[in-house]
């Protein structure tokens, strides 16, 4: 071989810093903690995009209560824009609760004023259409979730096992070299006959 000791005892202490290093990094790609980060980072995302479809930004909302009050007298109009801005300023950053201030909003608005038949009828109309349009999409959510918590169940055990094999793997490594090691010193060390 013609290794010195010395050079010996640097390659290993190399090796295991490499290996220390490469376990590190595989603990950090496949930690639960961190895969379960990722996927809530990734469902966020996906649940911002589809509140954004259906609800607007919270900015829209303020501007959609405002405008929703001009064909009232001024003192209706009055009161709808104070609720409106009452209304984002409070839930600014929760469009959910901004949503549903601007619609109890619009029922106390709307039980001022006397409905006709034409607007009976487009209520009912809407209500209908809101019921069609709405319940796929609660569908569509309670299955995102359903399939984000089986994918996370799977990914974190695969994750875990993986960690303990490359783990029982690594420690295995790191004996047989230190074993060769040893050896080579040991051969080195005994005259030469």
């Amino acid at each position: 071989m013609g290794e010195s000791t010395e050079e010996l005892s640097t390659e290993i202490a190399g090796t295991r810093q490499r290996m220390a290093s490469d376990l590190d990094a595989l603990q950090d790609r496949v930690s639960p903690s961190a895969i379960m980060d990722r996927r809530k980072e990734a469902a966020r995302s996906r649940v911002l995009g589809v509140r954004d479809k259906v609800m607007g930004k919270a900015s829209d909302v303020h501007g959609g209560a405002a405008s929703a009050g001009s064909g009232a007298t001024d003192t209706l109009q009055g009161a709808a824009h104070g609720v409106a801005d009452r209304a984002h300023g409070q839930v600014q950053g929760s469009p959910l609760a901004a949503g549903l201030v601007a619609f109890g909003a619009g029922v106390v608005i709307a039980g001022l004023i006397p409905a006709t038949a034409k607007e009976a009828q487009v209520a009912s109309a809407l209500a209908d259409t809101a019921q069609e349009k709405g319940g796929p999409l609660i569908e569509q959510a309670k299955s995102l979730g359903q399939e984000m918590g089986q994918d996370l169940k799977e990914r974190a055990a695969g994750a875990a096992q993986e960690v303990k094999d490359t783990a029982t793997e690594s420690v295995g490594r790191v004996k047989d070299e230190g074993q060769t090691a040893a050896e080579n010193v040991r051969s080195e060390a005994q005259p030469n006959g």
